[in-house]
């Protein structure tokens, strides 16, 4: 693979095995349009070399804040009524579940909104005892849209159903007893060599045969790209749901609070 500089990640080769950290300091890394397309460039290229593991990495304190309101509140206070579609993230994440590689989000700090999208579309999630994990789009009026299908099929509807209506955090202790996190320990470096160690001796053939397999036993995230898609660009285009986030950006006031 050639070595890229990149604006929003960092991405490291070694042997098998691809890093690629979230690298947004100064937007509390949070998704922007840049994100994920320099994401979705470097699956790509892993699909046609010899990378068999891709790790996903953000922050020591924040592992991915899910949308950047920032970025949302300058389309909107330009003038721009409809919301863009959010395929190309949606894409992103079902390559991360679907690619010939096995795909690992090593979690460290906090993991929000489209966050957990990261976290649910990749094979293994692994984490330190700092991770913790929220749903708030619902505190301005918007759901997940996008995530649902991927943390359904990771956690179960209830689960995710009850995680949507909170709206608060949950700790890494409960996300591993709800399947969320596959493992966690203080040193999750530790873990991560540990688990490294047994996943570089599968082949790349196998694993593209293996998750096409276990693909074809579940379309349901597939099937609910559209319908997931339409959801979404329909809340973020409601001219009340815009007031609601401009308004937030602006002054850090949620909805609900006086003005």
């Amino acid at each position: 693979m050639d070595l890229v500089t990149y604006q929003t990640i960092k991405v490291r080769i070694q042997e098998s095995v691809c890093y690629i950290t979230f690298h947004r300091p100064e937007a509390n890394n949070t998704i922007n349009d840049t994100l994920i397309e320099e994401c979705l460039q470097v699956l790509n290229q892993c699909e046609t070399s010899s990378v068999t593991v891709v790790v996903l990495e953000g922050l020591p304190e924040v592992f991915c804040f899910g949308a950047d309101f920032q970025e949302i509140y300058q389309e909107m206070k330009s003038g721009r009524k409809q919301a863009r579609s959010q395929e190309p993230l949606y894409d992103l994440w079902l390559k991360l579940q679907t690619g010939s590689y096995v795909t690992i989000s090593h979690v460290r700090g906090k993991v929000n909104a489209g966050g957990l999208g990261f976290v649910s579309a990749t094979d293994i999630a692994i984490a330190d005892e700092t991770a913790s994990f929220s749903l708030s789009e619902l505190l301005f009026g918007l759901y997940p849209a996008c995530v649902l299908p991927f943390l359904v099929r990771r956690i179960g509807w209830q689960k995710a159903h009850y995680m949507t209506l909170m709206t608060k955090p949950i700790s890494v202790q409960e996300a591993s007893e709800w399947g969320l996190i596959d493992a966690f320990d203080a040193q999750s470096e530790v873990l991560l060599r540990k688990h490294l160690l047994r996943l570089r001796r599968l082949n790349k053939m196998g694993i593209a045969r293996y998750k096409q397999f276990m693909g074809s036993l579940d379309h349901q995230v597939s099937r609910s790209k559209s319908i997931a898609l339409n959801a979404n660009q329909v809340m973020f285009s409601d001219p009340h749901n815009q007031m609601g986030i401009i308004r937030y950006v602006e002054t850090g006031q949620f909805p609900w609070e006086d003005q």
